[in-house]
């Protein structure tokens, strides 16, 4: 696996009715692969970092009428954050649905970033909507107070297995509605 410690510069150069250039980054955890298509050709450029500097350095090489297309995964969103001033518009595609890559007879990297672009150039790709920051912090928060509500109930659930065992008198199991007066003088469970 090759990697490079600088990212790959793609001439800015423009010429009057010069169509825009499609980009695909197959992204990695450590790496992107990147292909542009241009004027209905694919091919590959390289591998960038996914490193901030790589990353803002490969965005400062681009030109603002560039498309690019990462496929939505764990941090195609940061990457796509970095790309977003630099270019014309930024696409996550849904992995899910891109069935050009999922049922390819050849499936590397290489292959998976050129068939990004060319599917963006053709207009195929599933897109998938991407939240403002004020929508994630309210998705963030809402899903940390779902975290704790189940943690409540599994916590209430566990007291109220202890309150219901079999050495308390048949019809006086009580309820956590009583209060703590139930646990008072009671043991905890061993391994809890």
């Amino acid at each position: 696996m090759r990697s490079c410690r600088s990212a790959p510069v793609i001439s800015q150069a423009r010429e009057e009715g010069r169509r825009m250039r499609y980009l695909g980054l197959d992204v990695h955890r450590d790496f992107c692969e990147v292909a542009v298509c241009e004027r209905g050709r694919a091919r590959s450029v390289g591998r960038i970092d996914t490193t901030r500097d790589a990353l803002e350095l490969f965005a400062s090489s681009l030109a603002p009428d560039d498309q690019v297309v990462l496929e939505s995964t764990g941090n195609a969103l940061a990457i796509a954050n970095i790309l977003r001033g630099h270019v014309g518009d930024v696409v996550l595609a849904n992995p899910m649905q891109v069935r050009a890559i999922s049922h390819a007879k050849v499936k590397n990297d290489r292959v998976d970033a050129r068939t990004l672009a060319e599917l963006l150039a053709a207009d195929l790709l599933p897109r998938v909507w991407v939240a403002d920051e004020a929508t994630r912090v309210l998705r963030r928060l809402t899903s940390r107070r779902a975290q704790l509500v189940r943690q409540r109930t599994r916590t209430k659930n566990e007291i109220s297995a202890v309150l219901a065992q079999p050495d308390r008198a048949p019809g006086r199991q009580r309820s956590l509605r009583h209060g703590r007066a139930p646990m008072d003088g009671r043991a905890c469970p061993a391994g809890r």
